[in-house]
């Protein structure tokens, strides 16, 4: 019958002329094609590249230097440009494997996962806050950055990383880090205001997962068939249903998840906190427990007659949107407890809903409450709580404790319950095996070998990064309004390559980087811009704008400023104080320290008042899933690298630099080699050491001239900074940071080539 229904479907579908969408087709491994000139491929990636360009009649572009490749691929495997001594090093070595040693040096840096989380975080739309008005703060969603990090890094196959982000609570005797990956579902925007109906946000909530799963890993606009029948693709409005129910039973739940060096102190202090507990709440056990019992009816009543009683509506809204006392813990978690039996609530469970219930339950009985003191014992127990050792918590999925019936909503309305469904998969696609369809089923469903998108959608997503444009260009619509491959058997290729490397991204990506195709000079040539304007034959590499947090992130480490530390909480780097006035309430507290100079990734990204500096240079937005940045050009970006506060105080730093690392007696023409070596991995022209000699001789005139605006663009003193050499003239120096923000603002420093 569904065979039948399938062909049927096609049958009936405007499909550009074609029985089966190009994307729907099996993945099948494609034959190496033969070229004419075989001698310059590198790997079978260029015969399918060479065979296009010879029938266009075209060679490909000749190798970019081995200063150009270090720069490119250092930008592009780990996020940051190389170190003089690094390219010197490179250039210099005569093996005829010192790339592919290169290679293999920067997929083993730690800094190589904190380059390839960012384009996660931006397809999950992550962000450190709900969203909506409020916007309220979670103070637990970078563990799943973190998780995130150290899976690449540890080159976690890709297969497993899919299971694991979307089902890892399901899995058997799940560890705490499979359960930490669900933060990937976690990243929906959440409204814990006052008032707010909690069904209709919750629906939001599992409609977001859907529709971002469909993009990751379908390269769908599955959302589109939520209240109507989808227009182009082959998508119903029942099916996007039937979607929505495998994650309709998954609930969110907060869990501890401390990182190695917490998790023995924390251990030694807890049950010295459970006993001062204990003697708290001894004296008063037994009226709690009544008190607690009638609550516990009050609410529930409510929340089978809801508008009977406002004041018990609110008690169980509450209860709902703000459990853990509005301190970002799982939202609908405290209802879930509360619909548990006593006897079937977890320790765990139990202690939290009773400290619940002891901060927020005074309605029951508020002359009780302070006649027992229990508010007062409230707080001595908030007081205990600090004094223990601080462990990580994270924010994670877990299967609802309140199984839900999931129902078709007549367009798109929550309140209109049409047809009930259940989960299962698109007939435009192969169906699940024989599992109980249930979340995990699902994920296995997305990497199983008969799903002939998520291979394909992936590998599309890592072509884009080192290539700038995907072989398909619409990287979220593998659907008949998208784009088709340029190269259809090429991405098949490296479709079925990523199996058969065992599901390892860092072996693909080795794939590309190795490849003659992206070794190529990145340099125009008109007779081929003017056949192939969008480079979509890739006769040459393409020169690429850096992205927000790589620009953040380079203009750092030249400078020397750049604190290097590996996962943790989000930081606060300095911006404008009107940017968190545009939100609600919104606070920057300003991070002090090496904090000030951590990489981009771990920003804090607040939801209504986003980071200045990302979202001048494209940052991705953290309200919806982002599977393909722009690049622009903006007349704002030319006026921030030039006058930030931070570029400005990345110039000083970078003089600093310049004049410490150079010898006492080093000339200017030294200075500038040394300076053009840290920025651009390469020696200057004559024609560029003429004009900056110039430029500097001016700038030092008119500087003398002016004593006090010197004193201004002085390169102050900065931690962890060598100190300026003694010999070195004040009003020198003060030049060197202008020479300095003009290396920073120069199309070259700015751009990957």
């Amino acid at each position: 019958m569904r065979l039948v229904t399938f062909t049927l479907l096609f049958l009936a579908s405007p499909l550009m002329g074609e029985e089966i969408h190009w994307s729907f087709r099996p993945v099948v491994q494609p034959s190496l094609p033969e070229v004419v000139n075989s001698t310059s491929a590198r790997n079978p990636i260029d015969l399918f590249i060479l065979r296009r360009l010879e029938k266009e009649r075209i060679a490909p572009a000749p190798e970019a230097t081995k200063r150009t490749l270090i720069r490119r691929v250092t930008l592009d495997l780990i996020g940051l440009p190389p170190t003089a001594a690094d390219v010197e090093a490179f250039v210099s070595d005569p093996d005829p494997n010192a790339y592919e040693k290169l290679i293999d040096r920067l997929l083993a840096s730690p800094h190589y996962g904190e380059r390839w989380a960012r384009p996660w975080l931006d397809v999950c739309h992550y962000a450190d806050s709900d969203g909506y008005l409020t916007d309220q703060l979670r103070p637990h969603a970078w563990r799943y950055r973190h998780w995130l990090v150290e899976a690449l890094n540890r080159d976690l196959p890709f297969d497993e990383f899919t299971v694991e982000q979307i089902a890892g609570d399901l899995l058997r005797n799940a560890t705490v880090d499979q359960r930490i990956a669900t933060g990937f579902l976690r990243q929906t925007l959440s409204n814990r205001e006052g008032g707010a109906d909690p069904k209709e946000f919750r629906t939001a909530q599992v409609v977001d997962r859907t529709a971002t799963v469909g993009t990751t890993w379908l390269g769908l606009t599955v959302g589109c068939a939520r209240c109507h029948d989808h227009k182009f693709d082959p998508i119903s409005t029942q099916e996007f249903y039937e979607l929505y129910a495998f994650f309709d039973n998954a609930a969110e739940i907060n869990i501890d998840a401390p990182l190695p060096q917490e998790l023995k102190p924390y251990l030694k202090a807890r049950p010295v906190f459970e006993a001062q507990r204990r003697e708290l709440l001894a004296p008063v056990t037994n009226e709690i427990t009544a008190l607690q019992s009638l609550w516990e009816k009050k609410i529930l009543h409510a929340r089978k007659h809801p508008g009977k009683d406002h004041v018990w509506d609110r008690q169980w809204e509450i209860l709902g949107l703000v459990w853990g006392g509005g301190q970002g813990e799982g939202q609908l978690e405290g209802w879930e407890i509360a619909l548990t039996p006593p006897s079937e609530r977890s320790t765990e469970q139990k202690d939290r809903l009773l400290d619940y219930f002891l901060r927020f339950g005074s309605k029951v009985n508020s002359d009780r409450f302070k006649e027992l003191k229990l508010h007062d014992i409230s707080k001595e127990i908030e007081k205990l709580r600090k004094k223990l050792p601080q462990m990580s918590r994270a924010q994670t999925m877990h299967y609802t404790l309140v199984p839900r019936r999931s129902y078709i909503h007549v367009r798109g309305d929550f309140r209109s319950r049409g047809a009930y469904v259940e989960p299962t998969t698109p007939q435009v696609l192969p169906p699940l095996d024989n599992e109980e369809p249930n979340r995990l089923a699902f994920a296995r469903w997305l990497i199983s070998p008969a799903n002939p998108l998520s291979r394909r959608v992936t590998v599309n997503r890592m072509w884009q990064e080192f290539f700038g444009t995907g072989l398909v260009r619409t990287p979220e619509d593998f659907g008949t309004r998208g784009d088709r491959p340029s190269h259809p058997e090429l991405l098949d290729w490296l479709a079925v390559a990523l199996v058969d490397h065992g599901w390892s991204t860092k072996r693909l990506h080795r794939l590309i980087v190795l490849s003659a195709t992206y070794r190529q000079s990145s340099r125009e040539r008109p007779n081929v811009a003017e056949h192939d304007p969008d480079n979509r034959w890739l006769a040459r590499q393409s020169s690429l704008r850096l992205s927000a947090e790589i620009l953040r992130d380079t203009l750092l480490s030249v400078s020397g400023l750049l604190h290097r530390k590996i996962g943790g909480r989000s930081v606060y780097p300095p911006q404008p104080e009107s940017v968190a006035n545009e939100g609600y309430e919104n606070k920057w507290p300003t991070s002090e320290g090496p904090d000030r100079y951590r990489r981009g990734l771990y920003t804090f990204i607040q939801r209504t008042s986003p980071f200045a500096q990302n979202v001048t240079f494209d940052g991705a937005d953290p309200n919806s899933s982002c599977t393909h940045r722009e690049r622009s050009n903006t007349s704002l970006q030319a006026l921030t690298l030039l006058n930030d506060p931070v570029f400005f105080q990345a110039a000083q730093g970078l003089a600093r630099r310049i004049l410490s690392e150079s010898s006492d007696d080093a000339g200017d023409e030294s200075r500038l080699a040394r300076g053009f070596r840290i920025c651009f991995s390469r020696p200057p022209s004559t024609a560029e050491k003429e004009r900056l000699l110039a430029y500097y001789e001016q700038q030092k005139k008119i500087l003398r001239a002016n004593p006090k605006a010197a004193e201004k663009i002085h390169p102050a003193e900065i931690d962890g900074l060598a100190s300026l050499p003694a010999v070195v003239d004040p009003i020198d120096a003060a030049v060197w940071t202008g020479i300095s923000s003009v290396f920073l603002n120069l199309h070259e420093f700015i751009t990957r080539d």
